[in-house]
């Protein structure tokens, strides 16, 4: 691995510990300003906006800028955002719109971080699909541990210090981050489109996803999988407490079994890509996911449930390492932030759908109904997009990407080895 990537590691671990600090220490703060529901969703909604408003457009000015300098510049600003509400709260004149606003900024600086360091990693390890999926293996590892382990109860732990002490250390975190990332070795930019607007250009980014079937199918997973996870996390407390019998405590463990189903995947994604190949290990990781939620609609008591949520986290560790690091090989680099953020924003504005499906199908139903419908969801899926990531599919792209000079580019091959564009 680059010596770069090291640094770039250790900036995402940092970053991923601030936000497991801040994702359990917002909604506790808002908390201690209203006890209205409502007031509490537009806190959560706001984080998410961003990437239903600008997702696509934030993408084409990420293929415009140097990915190096938007990151650190994200995660400067991010940082001295957090200090107004944290000087707020030692203030005490924080309030529910103010942390909604925070939020929104939050999520839009996190948009053009995420987009940029997605583009800038396949530079830096030289599109090499062994190294992406060691890289994304790492650093989802690494999310997983800091923003699901050890985050939110240092986050919790922190707030009994005051409201401005979390909001304080996830600046920090922030700051550390881009000191980080500033020190990262420049990549050249890609050669910009100076002939089109930017709308012209994130329209382009989007054609290309869905003109693309192995793309497009490597889209509709997270996004048909975030309606099938939503309408599950929807009830899953619900469902716990009701069917289960546990306790918050239990409820807690449930959800660390999941995360640890998620480090495991992770760690095992480049392993089945080799034995599998890649397409056809994310159709089994899909169906592994499926079948886990089915096991965890029927399940009659918390280690049965227990057990189905680590391995759907199983699954989905490995899914999210094979998937970014299959697209970050294939896809062109003047074309890669636009890509991934239309990627993204298809899955965040599929999140709504599935939460309302959720609460929906348990009120007419029974709460274990949207359990089932996801697993429905979620098979009939796999069963959809299987032919579009095919091995063949993979391979084929892969080819297609390959630098002219490569032994194992098309054009070193006799006329029946080469495959035509992946296009619908």
């Amino acid at each position: 691995m680059p010596t770069g990537f090291g640094r770039l590691w250790t900036a995402q671990t940092v970053s991923s510990l601030g936000d497991g600090v801040s994702h359990a220490a917002l909604p506790l703060i808002a908390l201690t300003l209203t006890r209205d529901p409502m007031a509490l969703a537009v806190v959560t909604a706001a984080g998410t906006l961003p990437w239903l408003l600008f997702g696509v457009l934030g993408g084409a000015l990420v293929d415009r800028w140097d990915r190096r300098r938007t990151m650190w510049l994200a995660d400067t600003a991010r940082a001295v955002l957090l200090a107004i509400p944290a000087a707020a709260a030692a203030l005490d004149v924080l309030s529910i719109p103010l942390l909604a606003a925070v939020a929104f900024l939050l999520g839009l600086g996190g948009l053009f971080f995420d987009t940029a360091a997605t583009a800038y990693l396949p530079d830096l390890l030289r599109r090499d699909p062994a190294l992406l999926e060691r890289a994304n293996s790492r650093l989802r590892g690494a999310q997983t541990a800091m923003s699901g382990f050890a985050g939110p109860p240092a986050g919790s732990a922190l707030l009994a210090l005051g409201r401005a002490v979390p909001l304080l250390a996830d600046a920090v975190s922030f700051a550390l981050s881009a000191l980080l990332v500033r020190t990262l070795p420049a990549m050249p930019r890609p050669v910009p489109e100076v002939r089109d607007s930017l709308l012209q250009q994130a329209r382009a980014g989007a054609s290309y996803v869905f003109r693309d079937r192995l793309l497009l199918g490597l889209a509709l997973r997270p996004a048909v999988g975030n309606v099938a996870f939503l309408a599950v996390e929807t009830v899953l407390a619900l469902f716990a407490y009701d069917r289960l019998g546990i306790d918050t405590y239990g409820f807690g463990l449930l959800l660390t079994a999941e995360a640890t189903g998620g480090l495991l995947g992770a760690g095992i994604a480049s392993y089945l890509g080799r034995q599998l190949g890649t397409g056809t290990a994310l159709t089994c990781t899909a169906a592994v996911e499926g079948l886990a939620i089915l096991s965890l609609a029927a399940a009659a008591n918390p280690f049965v449930a227990g057990l189905a949520l680590a391995v759907c986290g199983a699954g989905m560790g490995a899914t999210m390492v094979l998937g970014p690091s299959l697209r970050q090989a294939i896809v062109p680099a003047h074309l890669m932030g636009r890509v991934a953020s239309t990627s993204r924003m298809l899955a965040m504005c599929a999140a709504p759908i599935g939460a309302f499906l959720g609460g929906w199908l348990a009120t007419t139903y029974d709460i274990r109904t949207p359990l089932y419908a996801a697993a429905v969801l979620l098979l009939a899926m796999t069963a959809i997009t299987a032919s579009m990531t095919s091995n063949r599919r993979v391979e084929a792209a892969l080819r297609a990407a390959a630098p002219a000079d490569a032994p194992d580019h098309p054009a070193h091959k006799g006329p029946a080895q080469e495959t035509a564009p992946n296009v619908l």
